[in-house]
């Protein structure tokens, strides 16, 4: 990693942390941040030692969405493009994100808005410290949103609270979102680091193949249940015959801890 990096990459005995390294500018997105974010994604996904990833952030800020001031560079330079970093940037990061087979953690500290919010609810655990402030942001600046909260806030929340944050911009407290169950564990802020590292840790040591197969059901769960059943119905058969289930039971008949390997 250079010191012209702003993400950092890492992998320890299969679990990577992903850190976006722009503190300075609360991580704002400029085109750096987004080109590294989305090739460090990408090289995760691709990497079959990884069974976990850690997405974090340096300073106090997890991270307050695009990176305004390029932005009105590029309004000033060449208006009718200027949004043209949704299709080249977030769009492709959000699917480099979904595409990730392994758990996804993100810690979330500070601010946590606009795209930063986007990037956030693509995990797939969030643990934030209690003083984390979340926000859309989008209609302050007369645009509608992108990264994926007209879909991932609806999911998580339903069409008409999502509807009223995505609109009003209202800010929201980590406990709030705890209570929406847009986050699932609050931590003091000092814990945050060591809590997420954690948490992710003990994910990388668990069942990843299962793991996998969670994420493939939830993400097919709004196609109705009948396809939800016949889901579940395949990835019970190709967990069933797996090492990591063999073991995970003999290991409780025995009541011992298991030891996980991934298949």
């Amino acid at each position: 990693m250079s010191t012209d990096d702003v993400v950092g990459l890492s992998v320890d005995a299969g679990l990577a942390t992903i850190t976006l390294r722009r503190a300075g500018a609360s991580n704002a997105l400029d085109r750096a941040v987004k080109e590294q974010l989305l090739a460090a994604v990408e090289k995760v996904a691709a990497d079959d030692g990884v069974r976990a990833l850690l997405l974090q952030a340096e300073g106090k800020n997890f991270c307050v969405g695009q990176d305004l001031a390029e932005h009105v560079a590029g309004l000033e330079a060449d208006a009718a493009h200027a949004m043209d970093t949704v299709a080249e940037h977030y769009n492709p990061l959000l699917r480099a994100l979904a595409a990730v087979r392994v758990p996804v953690v993100v810690a979330v500290g500070g601010a946590c808005v606009g795209a930063g919010l986007g990037i956030a609810l693509a995990a797939d655990i969030r643990i934030a410290g209690e003083g984390a402030k979340f926000a859309t942001a989008f209609t302050g600046i007369a645009l509608a949103g992108d990264s994926g909260l007209s879909h991932t806030l609806v999911q998580a929340l339903g069409p008409s609270r999502a509807t009223g944050l995505m609109m009003l911009g209202d800010r929201f407290t980590a406990a709030q979102a705890l209570d929406w169950g847009l986050v699932h564990r609050v931590v003091p802020d000092a814990e945050l680091g060591d809590a997420a590292a954690a948490l992710a840790r003990k994910l990388a040591d668990g069942p990843t193949a299962a793991y996998a197969q969670v994420k493939t059901l939830v993400s097919a769960a709004s196609t109705g249940l009948a396809e939800a059943l016949e889901r579940e119905r395949e990835a019970a058969e190709q967990l069933g015959r797996s090492k990591d289930h063999r073991s995970a039971v003999d290991a409780f008949l025995a009541k011992r801890t298991p030891a996980f390997e991934g298949h």
